[in-house]
């Protein structure tokens, strides 16, 4: 018998080629998945983004593929793509904005007359402080130029629906960026002024009249702002005291203070008391090095009560990756750039961490058997999208904390493509070492997200197979109702497809166990067999994701 079914069946079919029958691609590494639908990949584009490419792909190519299917979705429905883009954003589901501003440019300027009105309506949600407004119109400009009235009323709109205290505070915490300013806009739009503080605010902007700004008692309230912005730039470094009345009465922000006085600590004391949450962990590190934050002082507790605050960090739309990054810069004690060094306050690395879950939904456990595995192969180790601090792997090591925090029936294992059977460091477990590639983690849901983060960078790593999970589940008899992959998909190495060893552990165990992929790169595929009911592909960081994958375990 000449045993022709081992080179081609669709049973076991090795990752360099495709499952026969199916609609398998060639993804970037050189294995075979799925790609996933455009709809999926604008949804990973406007969340994960693709700053910095990945292991295997440049943030250029990256770009061309994730405009090109935005661009295809657009065309089949622009109106759905307005909606998504806006929910996402207004929601706080993505690490950035910028994605969201991109594709709302292209909806405004190369979609339908109905896209076009939509998106320019959407504006104000999208595009929600000054810097947004300037990269929404320097992604204008590459998709047809500024020209067209529904542009420059959408425009002007943008401006006069803000009341006056706003556009002030726009026009001081947000003056230029990406070579537009707010003179440049305002210049462009020609907006009518629906009241006079408007009108001043206006010419204040365009034509930087500030001799009405003599003294605070004859200015408008809304425009006080600016009256004490335009005083902070006559002082003098040694003007302590007047600088920190200026910050305290009229809430000058962080950017409207010279640098001269921002080594100390009694302008840092002023500027924390209302900070938006987000810009309070931004600055986390010069408020600890010039002394402010210290174990007992008052600064502290204001920033740890505003840390535990569920309500505040969703209302400031603070991302978990922007948690997780100012957790691990902190907990480090040193600048990524630059010479700054500070001593790490206990008090608020716990509050970062308890920060990082509270940006979650929250969600019921399901109480089933999952299996959260976590791809550390070497594709892995490339940058989380916008974090140059922070790896794939690390992120999905937080990130399969939030749902062991939920699920006490869980196991969190590291699989990667070993050899010859060793663990993946001399530190881990040597129960799987039989098993290729797989390792028990010494990984507790009590543990800090810092310390995770260290332990999990410091795992050997070699090629991705990302069926291995499944593996070792059957091998050791492992009853799983949910194998959760935090994985870039990029595998290739393994003699079987994740798909075909899911089948056979449902089959071999008698068990209709279910799989969820966590993308964790804002590539095009998946591993997820999107033909099988009992497979979901998500998206990694996007902060409904727990709430979506318990939904999906207890189908």
């Amino acid at each position: 018998m000449q045993k022709l079914h081992e080179h081609f069946n669709t049973v076991k079919t090795p990752q360099s080629q495709p499952i026969p029958g199916t609609a398998q691609v060639q993804n970037s590494a050189g294995g075979f998945t799925w790609k996933v639908d455009k709809w999926q990949q604008l949804d990973r584009f406007l969340i994960l983004g693709i700053e910095g490419g990945t292991y295997y792909a440049s943030e250029r190519k990256l770009s061309r593929e994730n405009s090109t299917s935005a661009f295809e979705c657009i065309k089949e429905n622009g109106l759905r793509v307005v909606g998504r883009l806006v929910e996402i954003s207004d929601s706080g589901r993505a690490a950035k904005n910028d994605p969201a501003l991109f594709v709302l440019a292209m909806c405004a300027k190369m979609g339908d007359d109905q896209t076009k009105a939509a998106a320019y309506q959407a504006l104000s949600k999208v595009a929600r402080i000054g810097t947004h407004l300037f990269h929404f119109v320097e992604y204008a400009k590459a998709f047809g130029g500024l020209g067209g009235n529904g542009f420059k009323r959408a425009l002007a709109r943008w401006y006069t629906n803000q009341p006056a205290w706003r556009v002030a505070l726009q026009a001081v915490k947000y003056q230029q960026r990406d070579g537009w300013s707010h003179r440049d806009l305002l210049r462009l739009a020609h907006p009518v002024a629906p009241t006079g503080d408007h009108q001043a605010i206006f010419h204040y902007i365009t034509k930087g009249r500030t001799s009405d700004l003599t003294g605070v008692e004859e200015v408008p309230k809304d425009l006080q702002l600016i009256w004490a912005w335009e005083t902070a730039k006559t002082l003098a470094p040694t003007d302590t005291k007047v600088m920190v009345r200026l910050i305290s009465e009229f809430r000058l922000p962080h950017e409207c203070v010279p640098n001269e006085f921002k080594a100390q600590a009694e302008i840092w004391e002023a500027l924390s008391v209302g900070m938006p949450v987000g810009a309070l962990i931004r600055n986390l590190n010069k408020m600890t090095a010039v002394g402010l934050l210290t174990g007992t002082s008052k600064a502290t507790k204001t920033i740890v009560d505003a840390l535990g605050d569920q309500e505040v960090l969703a209302k400031a739309r603070l991302h978990p990756m922007s948690v997780l990054m100012a957790l691990k810069q902190y907990a480090s004690g040193a600048g990524f750039k630059g010479k700054l060094t500070w001593k790490p306050v206990g008090k608020v690395i716990d509050a970062l961490n308890a920060a990082f879950y509270l940006t979650f939904k929250n969600v019921e456990p399901t109480n089933k058997a999952i299996c959260l595995a976590l791809d550390v192969s070497g594709s892995m180790c490339a940058p989380v999208s916008g974090a140059p601090n922070l790896t794939c792997r690390e992120a999905s090591a937080a990130l399969a904390l939030v749902m062991a925090n939920v699920e006490p029936n869980h196991e969190i294992i590291g699989f990667t493509c070993g050899g010859g059977g060793k663990t993946l460091s001399s530190g881990t477990s040597s129960w799987f070492s039989r098993h290729d590639g797989v390792s028990q983690l010494a990984i507790s849901a009590k543990q800090r997200l810092d310390d995770v983060c260290a332990y999990t960078a410091g795992l050997g790593f070699s090629g991705t197979d990302c069926a291995l999970p499944m593996l070792w589940a059957f091998q050791y008899k492992v009853e799983i109702d949910l194998f959760v992959i935090y994985t870039d998909s990029e595998t290739w190495h393994g003699n079987v497809h994740p798909t075909q060893a899911l089948q056979q552990y449902r089959q071999k165990m008698g068990r209709p166990a279910k799989l969820v992929v966590v993308g964790m790169t804002g590539n095009a595929f998946t591993i997820a067999d999107p033909t099988d009911s009992g497979q979901l592909d998500v998206v990694g960081f996007d902060s409904g994701v727990p709430e979506v994958i318990s939904n999906f375990a207890k189908e």
